[in-house]
This record gives structure tokens, sequence and C-alpha cells, in this order.
């Protein structure tokens, strides 16, 4: 059946209701996966949407996302802007990377496998997403953009390991109660359903949203955290949390900054406040940003464990980097005051440097995966990283991630390395704990800054920039 339908901002739409996959919907109109569309297949989906403006989006220093917008004159600046992007200020989006006002133009490049229908402009919008390029037309040594894709490159071809990520996104929904909050009951929301949790609709319509934009969802839930209004705050908030798919690392990485972007439009729309804080309450549950990564070789996921739960492949290269650089990593994935906080009274949250199966105070877990009749895993085997939160750059997170992974390689006595920080995940008492302010962050990166910089990944002056930072707060 074809109709004719008109979308949340006004444009209208002829699509054959009766086929709904892919999610994605506009490989559902092109008829073709993102990866093979071409500026004329945009261009057919500007006009038969009635698309009026077009908005190139893309992550700044700072980690946020930041949009560039035009409203094409005619179907030549159309191609124009699909195809070359524009120029900005690059001192402005990436001064604190050490992006100089002296030589700062940047160029903003679409990728157009990433566009997408915004579903909340005023008016139909089209929303493309960028890397930077500089001056002689290389990519933007300082972008964060640039600095995850050189990670994942420089991890592939020393290793031969592609390394995919996705992203738990856990945050907390605040709206003033009313007379049918009723149920909402402190660390017993832990998947529960509506009525007893008040944002059941807004994470489901994210959800669908999510998926239409394009961006791969596992599954959604609510999750532990539930405060109560007081004198400080009237708010009533709940806490949900929304699982990402796997995917290679700076789509990861784009994936939680539009999924976080979606959150807050949501609740605004609906007069509520959405929270990625690390902690919004001392004593009740924060939120993490939890990675869970998956080594692939070949196209093949690897696993991690052997059939008894001996430690297994590659993992072991990434768990033990992992192990070394924990505290480094702070830098770029715990990035608030309040990241200590929550890591300090431990609900859930590693405050010692560990791994271990299943084990969810553990900095780094191998979690359990479902199986078939004959026992073979269903989906990927990952490695859980828990130790960042809501406040994380997961752009410069992941890229650290794969330059310890490369680091990881080549440690000196891995077994006993992973047989004491495994071992230790069972005595807290003795473990190493992870670092307790940004000073303790500094000095961790100071110590271990070399792997970062290895391979010419991430710049000397954007460490040096990054040490500064962390000393000043």
């Amino acid at each position: 059946m074809t109709d004719t339908t008109r979308t949340p901002n006004g444009a209208v739409e002829t699509e054959d209701e009766s086929h709904l996959w892919p999610a994605c919907r506009l490989s559902r109109l092109i008829g073709k996966p993102s990866e093979r569309w071409t500026v004329d297949d945009l261009v057919e989906v500007v006009g038969r949407l009635g698309i009026r403006l077009v908005s190139l989006m893309h992550v700044g220093g700072d980690g946020w996302l930041k949009t560039l917008d035009f409203v094409p004159r005619d179907l030549p600046h159309l191609g124009e802007v699909l195809s070359f992007g524009e120029r900005a200020d690059g001192s402005s989006l990436f001064g604190t990377m050490g992006v100089q006002v002296t030589a700062s133009d940047v160029v903003l490049r679409p990728r157009l496998s990433t566009a997408f229908v915004d579903p909340f402009a005023s008016y139909p919008t089209l929303v493309v997403f960028c890397g930077h390029f500089g001056r002689d037309g290389a990519p933007l040594p300082e972008s964060p953009d640039t600095i995850v894709r050189k990670a994942y490159d420089r991890l592939q071809a020393e290793t031969g390991v592609e390394l995919q990520a996705l992203g738990e996104i856990e945050y907390f929904l605040g709206k003033r109660p009313d007379e049918t909050d009723i149920y909402g009951s402190t660390e017993r929301g832990y998947h529960a359903s509506s009525p007893f949790v008040f944002g059941e609709a807004l994470r489901r319509r994210a959800m669908v949203l999510l998926a239409e934009i394009g961006i791969p969802v596992k599954y959604g839930h609510s999750e532990v955290g539930y405060i109560q209004p007081d004198e400080v705050d009237a708010r009533i908030w709940e806490q949900h949390e929304i699982e990402l798919s796997l995917q290679p690392l700076a789509q990861a990485a784009d994936s939680v900054l539009v999924t976080q972007w979606l959150l807050r439009n949501l609740a605004n729309k609906a007069g509520w406040r959405c929270s990625f804080d690390p902690i919004l309450r001392k004593g009740h549950a924060g939120s993490g940003l939890h990675f869970h990564l998956s080594p692939m070789i070949d196209g093949v996921h690897q696993k991690h464990s052997t059939p008894d739960g001996q430690l297994d492949g590659v993992a072991r290269w990434l768990i033990a980097g992992l192990v070394q650089h924990a505290g480094a990593l702070m830098a770029f994935g715990n990035r608030a005051t309040n990241s200590f906080v929550r890591l300090l009274q431990a609900k859930e949250a590693p405050s010692t440097v560990t791994w271990g199966h299943y084990n969810r105070r553990a900095l780094i877990r191998l979690p359990i995966v479902a199986a078939d009749a004959e026992g073979r895993s269903v989906s990927p085997e990952t490695v859980e990283f828990r130790l960042a939160d809501g406040s994380a750059h997961p752009h410069l997170l992941l890229a650290g991630i794969a330059q310890t992974m490369v680091a990881g390689r080549t440690v000196e006595n891995l077994d006993e390395l992973l047989a004491r920080t495994a071992a230790l995940a069972q005595n807290r008492a003795v473990a190493l704990p992870v670092p307790r302010g940004f000073v303790e962050v500094a000095d961790a990166l100071r110590a271990v800054r070399g792997s970062f910089e290895a391979g010419g990944i991430f710049p000397p002056h954007v460490i040096d920039r990054t040490l500064d930072a962390l000393e000043q707060m």
C-alpha cells in the first residue's frame, strides 16, 4: 500500500508503508544502504520531502555537537553544499585543542552516509555529519573526528584488529511531580514498566527516532536511579538507559552524541529536564557511559575467553592496555567534578583498577552473552569498560582506547599483569585505586602520554592543552 503522509516537521512524503525495513528512513526512501548514497540521491530526497534547510553537524573540541545551517538557493548551490561543505573558524571550534587564531580556517566536509531528517526542526531540515580539514586539504590534526579515525586506522594497520564499540547511555529525566507520580521508588526502577516509570514513552520514542536516523539501537530500559523532590529541587528524577549497537569507533562516538542530543530535545519538548551528569545527588545512583568493545579480525568478532573461561586472544591486549592507562583515559572520560563522587561512592561504579568476568564493580568486565542450543554465542562477545560517565568526550575517549590497545600488545609480563589485576578484583582492599581528582588524572596522563601520541594520533600540543586544563580544574 502506498500512502501520502506528513512528517512531524511538515514535509509531505510518499512511501510504501507496507515496507518498514530497513529501519533507517532515508535508506527506505533512497532504496540503498547509507554507504552507497550519492549527492544526487540526497538532492532527490530534498525535493521529495520538501526540505528547506541543510544543516552541517559536527563535533567540536569541547565534545558538543555544532551546526552550520544553509538555505539552498537552487540545485547547484545544494549540490555544492553537499559535495564540498563550507569553511569555519577553527580557533573558535578547536581553540582548546591548540588551533591557533593565525591559522584557523577549517573546512567542514560532509559525509553523505550520515544524512538524516531532523525530527525537531521548525522547517524540514536535512542534517549531514562532517569531518574537518585544514588549509592543506588534509584532515585537521586537532579535530576529535580526525583523532578517532586515525587511531582506528593505526590499530588496524599495526595489529590487524578492527575495533568496534557501543555506548550504554544512562540518563535521568526530571519533571515536577503530579498526581500520577505515585509509583516511583528509590533503587527499584530497574526494568520497571509504566505506570511505575513516567519516562517510558519518551525513551521508546527516542529509540524509534534513533533507528530512523540510522543509529543502530540494541535495547532500552529504565534504570535503578530514582530521586524524590526535596526543598532544594522540586523535581522528581528517574533514570533510564539506551544501549546502542556495535559500530566502528568514529561512528560509535557520533552515535553517542546524537543520542544525547535527541534525548535532550525530546525532554525539552516535554517540558522536562534530561541530565547525563555523573551524579545528581550524593548517595544515589550515578550515570555512567560504559563502552562495550569488540575486536574484529578479517570481519569476524573475536572471542575474549576460551570455553573454560580463560582470557584469550587479542582481548588480552585490550584489557592490558586499559588497566595500564585507565587513569589517563579519565582525562577524556570523566571530565566533571562530580565524576569522582560517582566513583568514590562505588554504587556499581569502579573505584579500583581491576578486571573480571561478570563483576559489575570491576573497571573492566566480560559480560555474559546469549547462546543457542549448541552453546554458540548469538551476539559478539565484548569487553566492557565501565569507568567513563556522561561527561565524556566519546571521540577522544575511544581514540585513547584504541591507542592503549596498541600499547597493550607490547606490555612486558602481560600474563603477570592480567593475573594480578584479575586477582585484585576479588580483593578490593589492596587494589590500585583510580585517580581521586583532576591533578591525579593529569599525573596519570603525563606518565603515559607517549602511548597517546604514538603514531602521530594525539598531537603533543593537544595533550599539553589537556594537561593544562586538568591542572586548572
